[in-house]
């Protein structure tokens, strides 16, 4: 490696004492250099006498020789640019890119100084960012790399479990908790656990590519699991993943990994446990301990600052802890219904989604239909003896008016007609009595009554008045007079009866 240039003041050092008239020894002595750089600044500089800097530098640093070096470096960082990334591909070496950066720069550097400057340019690009967290704005979570374990007390067996752990990345407040796998039920029931242990949720749940989290991983756009969909829906969150291969991207989890392997791993190290809840108390007793440990040279530990400053900030539980929901893909049948082919029943869907497929989530409790991210239907999952859960704005508006004639009686029809008049009141009245089809004459009674909907019901009353003055009353018969206004014209003349006179034969007559 090249000499060290000294530095501008002990340049300037050296001048002053050689003016006073010290010795070669001497000032090599009192400016710590050695004699032969003293000898060689010297002579470089004999001649020099109130120059500038500038020029002190020229003549001392020799700027030719420097020049060269920077276009050296200029060269060696361009093939790294160029090159360096294949230094990872199978049978790339060192000296094999160093051999082919000679053959494009003849005057290059030296292995060694190659190899030097390889590595100073793999240094300078592996940096790492200070990042500053917002409070109840994010929670890291991830699993643990190595696990605990109990004993079984039927069978003795050793029982490994996973372990859980997030971190609160503001405060620091961390979070673990032992589990048997890492797939969807002990993943949910983490999520849970920690929910309830941090008495809130953040806006973020940052997680790694773990294959419960994510279905597809990308650097921009990752495609998650089911499960984290319905968490998301449940805690009012949202999940993230980090980019793959990218472990600084949760470098505060992977920090609170270590930390409870020091703190929660150890002390337990000599313990047996003899199942699950038990190594779970354990771990939370060292857990609370952890917390409540303060923060080297300070007062303050990870409870404090998550009290003081993040507890109030996080989004408020459920009340009720997420339960996770079967999925499963469907078409909506013509009837606007899918069927859920575990128990055999149907449930409506707004028909203008016949033919479509649709994500249905259903649990013991309710049935929610989704068609991509939106939700079109929400039912309450029912077990009793009716096949059919239909909502009325589901279906289309001839089947609604079908449901509601279906669902009249003759106390509805009667009570509606009374409100729009007497004469309307009696009309129905006949109407219900004029069939022994009683679904007819609901049919024939309710159509009567809509016709206030386009006629008013002063004009509907109106007409059932003229129409009572007939032998008969009838749906057709109000809705021509309607329809002609002849509801508007007069009430036709009673004719007087007749005279009594001899003319006139009776009954008698006929006997």
């Amino acid at each position: 490696m090249a000499q060290k240039p000294i530095a501008m003041e002990q340049l300037k050092q050296v001048l002053q004492l050689q003016a006073d008239g010290i010795s070669i020894r001497e000032i090599a002595r009192r400016v710590g250099i050695s004699r032969n750089s003293v000898r060689k600044y010297l002579s470089r500089l004999r001649a020099s006498e109130n120059n500038s800097d500038r020029d002190l530098t020229d003549k001392a640093y020799n700027n030719d020789i420097l020049e060269l070096d920077a276009e050296r470096l200029r060269q060696v960082t361009a093939h790294f640019s160029a090159t360096g990334a294949e230094l990872s591909r199978t049978g790339v070496t060192r000296q094999l890119l160093w051999k082919e950066y000679l053959a494009q720069n003849p005057d290059g550097y030296s292995y060694s100084r190659y190899c030097y400057h390889l590595e100073q340019y793999f240094k300078n690009r592996d940096l790492s960012m200070h990042l500053e967290y917002e409070p109840a704005d994010m929670t890291m979570i991830d699993f643990a790399g190595k696990k605990m374990h109990y004993l079984d007390q039927a069978t003795g067996e050793r029982i490994e479990c996973e372990v859980f752990v997030a971190i609160l990345p503001f405060s620091g407040f961390i979070f673990c908790h032992p589990v048997h796998t890492q797939r969807t039920a002990d993943f949910a029931h983490s999520i849970n656990s920690m929910s309830k242990f941090y008495g809130g949720a953040t806006a973020t749940i940052v997680c790694d590519n773990l294959r419960t989290a994510v279905k597809r991983a990308d650097r921009y756009e990752p495609e998650f699991t089911d499960i984290c969909l319905q968490l998301s829906e449940h805690y009012g969150t949202t999940f993230s993943a980090t980019r793959p291969y990218s472990p600084r991207d949760k470098a505060m989890v992977e920090r609170a990994v270590n930390i409870v392997y020091n703190h929660v791993y150890g002390p337990l190290r000599n313990r047996e446990f003899t199942s699950l809840a038990a190594l779970n108390a354990a771990m939370h007793e060292q857990l609370i301990l952890l917390n409540d440990k303060p923060y080297k040279n300070t007062p303050y530990s990870r409870r404090y600052f998550f009290e003081q400053q993040e507890r109030h900030l996080l989004k408020p539980l459920p009340a009720e802890p997420f339960s996770s929901k079967k999925v499963v893909q469907l078409t909506v049948q013509r009837n606007y219904h899918i069927q859920l082919s575990e128990d055999h029943r149907y449930y409506s869907v707004p028909y203008q989604y016949v033919g479509k497929k649709v994500k249905v989530l259903y649990d013991a409790r309710v049935v929610e239909v989704y068609l991509e991210a939106d939700r079109i239907a929400l039912h309450v999952r029912k077990n009793n003896s009716k096949a059919y859960t239909t909502l009325a704005e589901h279906m289309p508006p001839h089947h609604q008016r079908m449901q509601q004639i279906k669902g009249w009686n003759r106390d509805d029809l009667l009570t509606q007609a009374s409100r729009i008049g007497p004469s309307t009141h009696q009309a129905v009245t006949l109407m219900l009595e004029n069939s022994i089809y009683i679904e007819q004459n609901y049919k024939a009674c309710f159509g009567m009554l809509m016709l206030q909907k386009k006629y008013t019901a002063t004009r509907l009353e109106a007409a059932c008045t003229r129409a009572l003055q007939g032998s008969r009353v009838n749906y057709t018969m109000i809705k021509n007079i309607l329809e002609r206004g002849l509801d508007k014209q007069l009430s036709l003349p009673v004719p007087p009866p007749l005279p009594d006179h001899d003319n006139i034969r009776g009954k008698d007559h006929y006997q």
